[in-house]
Order: C-alpha cells, then structure tokens, then sequence
C-alpha cells in the first residue's frame, strides 16, 4: 500500500486545527528549558545544564519544523520571527533548513533530496558526515532557492555572526557554552534527524520510520512519529500521538519500522 493510499483511508483534517492552550504550547515548547540551562550555565552548572540544551535544541526543532509546514497556528510574520530567532540561537539559518526539507517531502530519499543523503549511510557514516550535512544544507539554498529564501538565509547567517563575534568578543561563558552545544547539535543532525527515522525505507519512502512506546515518546516530544509526519505533514507535532493511534485503529495491518 503506496502512502496515497494510506492517506486516503485515515481521517486526519480535522487534527490541522490548534486551541489557544495548543498554540501557545506549540509556539514556546522550547523556552522553559532555554532559560533553564542558560541560568545554569550562567552560575557555573555547565554539567547540569548539558540535558536542559539538549531539551532546548530537540524542542526548538519541534517548533522550526512546525514553522516549516506552517502548523504553528500563527500567521506568517510571527512564524518568520520564531524561525529567526531560533536560528540565532541554534546556530544555522532555519530557512535554509526549511528549504531543503520541504525538498525532502517532495523529493524523499531521491537524488534531488539533499537533506536525505545519509538515510542510505551506515549510522557511523551518518555521523561522520554531520558537517558537510550541514554546509550542503546552506551550499544548495543558496544555488536552488528563489530570492526570497537567500535574503532570509543571509539575514539569519549575518545574525548569527555578529551574535558570536559579541558573546566571544565580551567573554560571555554562559553563552560561549550555549553555542559550542548548539553547534554540536548541529553537527549531529544527519544523525539524529535523518538516518535514525529513515534508514532501511528506500522501498517506500514516505512510509518512514515511527515510535511507539508512551514514554519513549514523551521524552522525545513526539518528533519521531515521522511516518505519521510524511503522511500528513500539516499536521501540527501536538496532534501527532493522536494520528497515529488512528493509523493504529483503521491499519493494523501496516508494518511501522521502528525508531528506536
């Protein structure tokens, strides 16, 4: 069963829509635990603080990547602001990632997605090939993208910039700190965001892989209910756990390749 036959068989429309609690929690996921691991580290708790940055950077990818399919239920301006921001704070140009991933939805795991190169790599590879992941992700935007994806991607990277060139310049360690792990997240996107959800799914690509298990999915923020997010990729992240027991409900019969 192709994944428009999929789509076709589960109720999923409705789950587009946001409350007001919903959307607040969609749109600020990730700042409970900025601010937590920057007073940390401000005080000198830099090993504490190391898993409130890390809950920061996969909540923030919860948030950009909503922005991305435009399911943050805000309008364009506020959506442009919270991938502005977050990638001052992430330390690549949020735009340049969305770029290539609405690729990948639309070219998944082809020769076209340049997101989607490491899912056929071994997981090491996967690992290894974290920085030219990361300059292919900003070398194509700005070879395939329309002008308006450049100007935001070289807005977000000259922000960046002169974000570093200050904390280093004033010797601001608590944000010296925030940024080497941020750059480190960076650096472990191919892995973590890509090989892990679509290793072994070339035969079916947009099938890819998702996670069961209610805490496993807690912990993860419910950002590997990837095969749900192929196939309805307008579905906000908070709706997902939702969709899948749906799939569950009226599929049973469909194999679910596992995360983890």
């Amino acid at each position: 069963m192709n994944h428009l036959e999929l789509i076709r068989q589960v109720e999923w429309k409705d789950l587009k829509k946001l409350s007001v609690k919903e959307m607040l929690i969609e749109n600020n996921i990730s700042l409970p635990w900025l601010f937590i691991s920057l007073i940390l580290a401000y005080h000198g708790y830099y090993g504490i603080a190391l898993p409130f940055s890390g809950f920061y950077f996969l909540t923030a990818l919860r948030q950009v990547h909503n922005g991305f399919h435009n399911s943050l239920g805000t309008g364009k301006l506020l959506t442009w602001l919270s991938l502005y921001l977050n990638s001052i704070l992430m330390m690549a140009s949020i735009h340049a990632v969305k770029f290539n991933h609405i690729r990948h939805h639309k070219f998944c795991l082809s020769e076209e997605d340049y997101e989607g190169k490491s899912a056929s790599m071994k997981w090491y590879e996967a690992i290894l090939y974290g920085p030219q992941h990361m300059f292919l992700i900003h070398w194509i935007t700005l070879k395939k993208a329309n002008t308006v994806y450049v100007k935001n991607m070289m807005v977000e990277l000259l922000s960046i910039a002169v974000f570093i060139s200050v904390v280093f310049y004033f010797q601001i360690h608590f944000l010296m700190y925030h940024l080497l792990i941020m750059l480190f997240g960076e650096l472990l996107m191919a892995f973590f965001a890509v090989w892990t959800v679509h290793h072994d799914t070339h035969e079916n690509p947009n099938v890819a892989r998702t996670q069961r298990g209610f805490w496993k999915n807690k912990l993860t923020f419910s950002m590997f209910y990837h095969m749900e997010h192929h196939l309805f990729p307008a579905v906000p992240t908070i709706k997902l756990p939702e969709l899948a027991e749906r799939i569950d409900k009226t599929l049973p019969e469909l194999h679910k390749k596992q995360t983890f």
